[in-house]
């Protein structure tokens, strides 16, 4: 069997569906987060939930949906990095060979 080194234009599939998977599971993760975030500022409404116990819970819940929210905006720019990276790969193999 011979070992093949680099990428090649088949590779882009793989990683593709990677990313978009990684997506999808981003943004159900954000769709629970704001359900439990919803869902303890209902609690506190009610009063079933001490303040103080609830801020934290709370805001370790927001921020976590602000960090991930930011991560996700950046798929595009990875998406663009890796594409890239294989075209290069390509591109410096094929003259390599030339």
């Amino acid at each position: 069997m011979k070992h093949k080194k680099g990428f090649q234009v088949g590779d882009i599939l793989p990683l593709a569906l990677v990313i978009v998977v990684a997506g999808v599971g981003i943004a159900f993760g954000l769709n629970i987060l704001g359900d439990v975030k919803s869902d303890m500022e209902t609690e506190n409404a009610t009063g079933s939930v001490n303040a103080g116990e609830q801020n934290a819970e709370y805001n370790a819940t927001g921020d976590t949906i602000t960090a991930v929210a930011k991560f996700s905006s950046k798929l595009g720019i990875i998406v663009t990095v890796i594409v890239a990276a294989i075209l290069l790969g390509i591109l410096v193999r094929y003259l390599m060979n030339s």
